[in-house]
């Protein structure tokens, strides 16, 4: 390991080095979209649906505005609406939760496990009511869940398995992307992603061509054809500019994810402090590192330890989906999802990025195990 001390901050994601490295190549697409006048849907929009879901390895992908309406669209193609229960993670970014609440369902909020930090699908079964609709895995901070294992509950109990990709493009399940386990996959082009537009996106993924068909129907106000509305619709098309920078940067993202996992076995190798644990990885996960969480006992003391020493650490999530005060009305208490708790209240995420330098990595881990 290098010795020698940063004296620049390292952020936990500092988008500026990748943005310079492609950044005539999205403005030279910029300037196509910009001359075409595709400025909502169109052309690089269906450019960049094609190479996605040869990405996925999927028959069909679909751009929308935003990764939340993703997870709002793919529901409500699903009919879940009133009345209707689906089971989420309590651990999760709140946008799989409130994707669930737009339709008028309920979220069912299922604890963590202890290791992975995954959707525990043991608890999965004792959740399930006459009411229970569907399933929500999220392949949380670039890693996959238990596919089979959560699947097998939703075959036994007829229910439909979705799942949140949001954080996790090109990452593994049994050496196959996800994307194509349940029956669609919502993706998250929110700048800061692996995949991020310059500006907001969203994905669904799907082998169903009456999803891909009525998800078209449901992004364009409920419109096939130009001013026949066939049911309630919404305004939710990705623009072209965004479209474009995503053709460009899906070019690059299998590179940038062999990175990012070359830094976390760094982390995983290295860090050798017992008073930090990291996550734990299955053998049949292949992450792709959005985050790299560790949990410490006094997480306060560790964050202000690594400001002191030019390192800032990101927190995801401070307070866990089913006792946010959002749904204080579904009477969750403390205590109901312990794993989540805990995790909400000792993690911290470390930087990660395609283009963090290695003698950063060398000081965060030098910094970590001199704590």
């Amino acid at each position: 390991m290098n010795n020698t001390i940063t004296t620049s901050k390292i952020q936990c994601l500092d988008l500026k080095g990748q943005h310079r490295q492609i950044k005539q190549e999205v403005f030279d697409l910029f300037e196509y979209v910009y001359d075409n006048n595709a400025f909502s849907g169109g052309p690089f929009v269906e450019k960049f649906e094609k190479e996605f879901s040869a990405f996925c390895n999927t028959s069909f992908a679909v751009a929308v505005n935003n990764g939340t309406s993703a997870l709002h669209l793919a529901l409500l193609t699903l009919g879940i609406g009133p009345n209707d229960e689906v089971l989420v993670p309590a651990n999760t970014f709140i946008a799989t939760a409130w994707a669930v609440s737009y339709t008028g369902a309920r979220p069912v909020f299922v604890d963590c496990t202890a290791d992975t930090w995954q959707i525990d699908a043991s608890l999965l079964e004792s959740k399930i009511t006459s009411h229970t609709k569907a399933i929500i895995g999220v392949h949380l901070y670039g890693q996959p869940f238990d596919v089979d294992a959560v699947k097998t509950i939703c075959t036994r109990h007829n229910l439909f398995l979705l799942e949140d990709a949001a954080q996790a493009h090109g990452a593994l399940y049994k050496n196959e992307s996800v994307g194509a386990f349940g029956e669609m996959a919502c993706f998250s082009f929110y700048p800061g992603k692996n995949l991020g537009a310059c500006g907001e996106g969203g994905g669904i993924t799907t082998n169903n061509e009456n999803h891909y068909s009525h998800l078209l129907s449901l992004r364009n106000h409920g419109s096939k054809f130009r001013y026949y509305h066939d049911e309630l619709g919404f305004n939710m098309r990705m623009g072209g500019m965004e479209a474009a920078s995503l053709i460009v940067k899906l070019k690059y993202l299998d590179d940038w994810n062999c990175k990012r996992r070359q830094i976390a076995k760094r982390y995983q190798s290295e860090i050798k402090n017992p008073r930090i644990r990291l996550q734990y990885q299955p053998d049949w996960s292949s992450s792709v590192y959005h985050l790299f969480v560790i949990t410490t006992p006094d997480r306060d003391q560790l964050i202000n330890y690594l400001n002191n020493n030019n390192i800032f650490p990101g927190l995801h999530y401070p307070v866990p989906c089913h006792l946010q005060k959002a749904y204080q009305h579904l009477n969750y208490q403390h205590g109901d999802c312990p794993n989540a708790e805990y995790l909400s209240q000792h993690c911290l995420s470390l930087p990660i990025y395609a283009e963090l330098q290695e003698n950063d990595v060398d000081h965060v881990i030098q910094i970590l195990n001199n704590y």
